[in-house]
């Protein structure tokens, strides 16, 4: 997860929503990535899918059974709907997503009896250092806007 915190960080360096991902296999890490949907103009180019196609071009697979992957912030459904094609067995995220988490926010994906699928997963690993850097990076959005509107203004 701190591998993925650094990845987040870059994210946020490069003007992204601060998310990062790591997929692990065998103890080894496979794929690696941070959000890029601005900078790429690809709206699929979240962390987690991003790490995902890492990982297959490394691998030359689609598929990772027994592969982990770790996330700072709880996936979307698109992310999930990527993890459970990739057939990765566990999901580890830090913090929760309250208004598009997919794993146990918003929607409960995971544990629908239609997945053809399992994937354990656990939250909380270094949730407050991952909530933090992505509640950072909207306040300074906020006041970078705030502060672009009263000098518009003047």
């Amino acid at each position: 997860m701190h591998r993925a915190l650094l990845l987040a960080a870059k994210a946020a360096e490069r003007g992204e929503v601060p998310v990062g991902a790591v997929l692990v296999h065998d103890q080894q890490p496979v794929g690696e990535a941070w959000n890029q949907p601005i900078s790429s103009n690809d709206p699929t180019a979240h962390a987690e899918i991003a790490a995902l196609r890492h990982a297959g071009e490394r691998l030359g697979n689609y598929r990772f059974p027994g592969a982990t992957l770790y996330v700072t912030i709880e996936p979307c459904t698109m992310c999930v709907g990527a993890m459970i094609h990739a057939r990765i067995d566990r999901l580890v995220f830090g913090a929760r997503e309250p208004k598009a988490g997919a794993v146990v926010s918003q929607n409960q994906l995971l544990d629908h009896p239609a997945m053809n699928t399992e994937i354990r997963y656990a939250e909380g690993i270094l949730a407050e250092q991952c909530s933090q850097i992505i509640s950072e990076f909207f306040a300074k959005r906020r006041q970078e806007k705030m502060q672009a509107r009263t000098s518009s203004t003047l």
